[in-house]
């Protein structure tokens, strides 16, 4: 990982739950394994969508975690393995800018050591 935070790609990686402790739970375990600097949890929303060729509506927590782009892959693994989900949202999307301060941070915390 380049030390540099300007060198550092960072990523936002969400994901949501039907369950706000299952989310809560989720969030602390993986910025436990620094897996990622932070993890915010917002809800709950309102999904609509198909599933086994039926329309459903849940409410649902989405759950964003702020990481670096050298730990998105590992980060995608944990969440599907650790969800309840058959086939659990994940979705990566890059940072394009930012507070350098927090940047710095987020490569800080995120650093396996």
């Amino acid at each position: 990982m380049a030390e540099d935070p300007g060198e550092v790609e960072f990523v936002q990686v969400a994901t949501t739950f039907d369950a706000v402790e299952e989310a809560e739970a989720l969030a602390a375990s993986a910025v436990q394994a620094r897996l990622a600097a932070c993890a915010q949890t917002e809800g709950p929303v309102t999904s609509v969508y198909r599933w086994d060729g039926a329309m459903q509506k849940d409410k649902e927590w989405r759950v964003t975690f702020k990481t670096t782009a050298a730990l998105a892959e590992r980060l995608t693994e944990y969440i599907v393995r650790e969800h309840s989900y058959d086939v659990p949202e994940v979705l990566v999307t890059p940072v394009t800018g930012g507070h350098l301060k927090y940047l710095e941070w987020v490569q800080s915390e995120t650093r396996q050591e």
